[in-house]
């Protein structure tokens, strides 16, 4: 079953699952990591403040094995003096202190940066769970683990095995020197074993930090229906984006119908293309197109510039074309504004028969578009297009 699933897990954590993952507290850890730098750092700094401290603390020894024979019989004299030894050792060590303190936040901090999560904390029954803790212990993690633990302690074992048998003369040597040299001397033994061993737990997370970068992500992956459930919360329901778009397009619709009493003119194919143009001089540098459809939309057109008694023109080529170049709003092409220029003459002419009476206006004869601007250029023959 577990091998089934793992074969089911084959996609990558996506941004969102690893986002989801940090906010629960779940990241990258390795306590090589930690301990290495926590090691590392101690290690520094007895390296450069061993001396000194060294110094310090053989100076309280000597200053507390000090004692007054009428402070011994003085129990406030004495812990008076217990107050200032420790405050003074505190004092000297506090370095040392600080610096792994340091290491010790900053190690998990290099992996995963910061992270703080109440969900990581939060009371969990499950965990109380004997049957549960007894799985784990013998868990394939559980025995990996135990492996590590060997194959660390036989490192740092073969470490130390070397480090012995490489300073087993100079360490015999000791007894028969003074107790400054031989003190000096065992220190820098013991140094350079420390580093030795420093040396070993940073080739550990040097491995360690990897792997379990790798068991993170491999344990996030994902199924394909998880990454489809993800994308589909994300870009939301197909259904209810296809709806709204429904709306929008409906509201527009409302918003440029509205807008078609306003029209000087509607160009129509006469049947499939209706386009309202509106010009205002002085307002306007071209006329406008703010309204346009096809089929049914455009019969809507036409029936409202009919019953606002707004001119119609048959021009097919030229509604066509309108169409295709012009976003409502928009003002038409300049390379339409001579055709236009016509059409609106005649619009004049025909508000100025209604106004004064008078035989009807002729349309224009000759309102032909620019190459390549009629989309049925290249379906439809030139002398065709009235037809279409």
């Amino acid at each position: 079953m577990a091998d089934q699933q793992d074969v089911e897990r084959s996609f990558p954590a996506t941004p969102q699952r690893l986002e989801k993952a940090r906010a629960e507290g779940q990241v990258a850890r390795s306590r090589e990591l930690a301990t290495a730098a926590v090691v590392l750092s101690a290690a520094i700094a007895l390296s450069s403040l061993g001396p000194s401290l060294f110094n310090r603390c053989l100076s309280l020894f000597r200053s507390g094995l000090t004692l007054p024979r009428d402070a011994a019989f003085n129990d406030d004299r004495m812990l008076v003096k217990l107050h200032v030894l420790s405050s003074d050792m505190l004092s000297a060590i506090a370095p040392l202190l600080v610096l792994v303190l340091m290491a010790t936040i900053a190690a998990p901090l290099l992996l995963s940066g910061w992270v703080f999560s109440w969900k990581a904390v939060r009371l969990d029954l499950a965990r109380l769970d004997p049957l549960r803790g007894l799985s784990n212990i013998v868990s394939s993690k559980s025995l990996a683990e135990l492996g590590k633990a060997v194959a660390k302690c036989v490192l740092l074992g073969g470490i130390s095995v070397w480090m012995v048998a490489h300073s087993w003369s100079e360490m015999q040597q000791l007894a028969a020197r003074d107790v400054a040299s031989s003190v000096n001397q065992l220190g820098g033994l013991i140094a350079s074993g420390f580093f030795a061993l420093v040396g070993g737990l940073c080739a550990i997370a040097l491995i360690d930090v990897p792997l379990q970068l790798w068991q993170y992500h491999r344990g996030l992956r994902m199924t394909r229906e998880e990454v489809r459930q993800e994308q589909r919360e994300s870009e939301g329901d197909p259904q209810l984006k296809a709806h709204i778009r429904s709306l929008q397009r409906s509201v527009a619709r409302k918003r440029m119908m509205a807008a078609v009493p306003k029209a000087d003119v509607i160009v129509t194919n006469p049947t499939h293309y209706a386009v309202a143009l509106q010009y205002r001089e002085g307002d306007m540098g071209a006329p406008r197109v703010i309204a346009k459809g096809i089929d049914l939309v455009a019969k809507r057109i036409r029936e409202i510039g009919a019953d606002h008694h707004i001119p119609l023109l048959e021009a097919p080529a030229l509604a066509r074309a309108l169409y295709r170049h012009t976003e409502i709003g928009a003002e038409i092409p300049h390379a339409m504004y001579t055709l236009v220029a016509q059409v609106l003459a005649y619009v004049y002419q025909v508000q100025k028969q209604r106004r004064h009476g008078g035989p009807p206006p002729a349309p224009p004869a000759d309102l032909s578009v620019p190459e390549g601007m009629d989309p049925l250029e290249r379906r439809a023959p030139r002398g065709a297009e009235g037809t279409a």
